[in-house]
């Protein structure tokens, strides 16, 4: 490990991972919780999302004013988000300022009050979100996408709820779920930049004290299914999503994988932007990604087209689908491996990036992976491994979502059909 890089596993289970980054005057800290939509019973979807909003909304010591007062005065940034496998809750604030950093972080995770006035006000928020994400097609239809994937399973239900969810989400599924899965044997409290990890620890001991104890994470297992979901919108283009299954990130071909997606639509230079978008000029956006879990994972294309190069744009995808599992040069998998090495290493500079990636890598590997080592493994990815991980994902059942003037865009049976050719 990085002589930079200290971890502690305190007595209570709470994980402590810090990284000293020299030259910098900022710290970025967080916790890191293994906790999110797939942990959710289905009456509660949404409970981990609506959590991650109430934790600023008011402490024993401390109202919503007072939360986002005390973090602005000295020029840090709060935040938090929501992940169907974890929800995380992160500071960036000057070297100066660890100390209130860790303790309002504890102090929202440990002494949250969910003072009844302002879940219904959040809940009112939360509701309006899923509004407007429902008003934005570029956005939804990956929730579509992902329901479609994965059906009525954990991992198939929206990360935001439903509706009807957060109507009837109560003050008790809120607290009763923090009680359950918010345990310092499911959290990781991670920082990186200009700090000591002697400091880290006494504030980690200081204000993650009160955490409940909770058992290990349960989770219903991820059963990739496939389908088709489409819905009609009067839109000035379609959006589709299509999608195979892939592998895990612990899988031996993760790293293949996220090289074939570099490769087939990871940037300007890739195959789906250049075929697609510069010589036909069917799309705007076209691109792909690897969505990697605990136990599997997807490999899915976006596109947004016109109502009329639609019936064009899914037949040409798909002859790229079929072309990567056998054609891949040397050529476009270095230039994928130069690009993910530098998003790797450029990476490396933000304290926010180290400090997820810290926590990320404890949570799914149980180690620190040196970055040495991710490097060896970006550069021992052969042209075969590329071509085999496209033959595991596109040999799949495939998911298609279709929003918009969709009626011209191929069904699943042409599709599967098209591929298995």
């Amino acid at each position: 490990m990085n002589d930079a890089i200290r971890l502690t596993r305190l007595p209570s289970g709470l994980t402590v991972v810090s990284e000293k980054m020299p030259r910098v005057e900022t710290v970025s800290i967080g916790a890191y919780v293994n906790a999110g939509t797939r942990h959710e019973a289905a009456p509660e979807n949404g409970v981990s999302h609506f959590l991650e909003h109430m934790a600023f909304k008011g402490t024993e010591r401390r109202d919503a004013a007072a939360i986002a007062r005390e973090i602005e005065d000295v020029g840090g940034h709060l935040n938090a988000y929501t992940s169907r496998e974890n929800t995380a809750f992160y500071a960036k604030i000057l070297k100066e300022d660890v100390a209130l950093a860790a303790d309002i972080l504890g102090d929202i995770l440990c002494h949250s009050t969910f003072v009844p006035e302002e879940l219904e006000r959040e809940r009112g928020v939360i509701l309006q979100e899923i509004g407007q994400a429902n008003d934005t097609p570029d956005d939804i239809v990956f929730d579509h996408f992902q329901a479609t994937a994965y059906g009525a399973q954990a991992m198939g239900r929206p990360v935001l709820g439903t509706e009807a969810t957060i109507q009837a989400m109560s003050r008790e599924a809120l607290t009763g779920y923090m009680r359950r899965h918010y345990g310092p044997s499911r959290m990781v409290v991670a920082a990186a930049g200009a700090l000591e990890h002697e400091d880290l620890l006494e504030l980690a001991r200081r204000h993650f004290a009160d955490l409940p104890v909770t058992g290990p994470a349960v989770m219903e297992a991820a059963r990739y299914t496939g389908g088709e979901f489409r819905e009609e919108r009067d839109l000035d283009q379609v959006h589709l999503c299509l999608g195979f299954p892939s592998v895990a990130a612990t899988d031996r071909l993760h790293t293949a994988t996220q090289l074939l997606s570099t490769l087939l639509g990871g940037g300007m230079s890739s195959r789906l932007f250049q075929e697609i978008r510069e010589r036909r000029g069917l799309v705007y956006s076209i691109y792909s990604f690897a969505s990697p879990f605990e136990d599997g994972g997807m490999f899915a294309i976006y596109a947004g087209t016109g109502e009329d190069q639609a019936e064009e744009l899914v037949p040409v995808t798909l002859e790229e689908l079929r072309r990567v599992q056998h054609d891949v040069t040397v050529e476009e998998l270095n230039r994928a491996k130069a690009q993910l090495r530098a998003s790797l290493l450029m990476s490396l500079e933000s304290t926010g990036s180290r400090c997820e990636q810290l926590a990320r890598q404890l949570q799914v590997h149980g180690r620190i992976i040196p970055t040495e080592e991710t490097k060896a493994r970006i550069a021992a990815v052969t042209v075969a491994d590329v071509q085999e991980a496209a033959a595991l994902a596109f040999r799949g059942a495939p998911t298609l979502a279709a929003l918009g003037p969709a009626g011209k865009v191929p069904g699943l049976p042409a599709i599967a059909e098209r591929l298995a050719a």
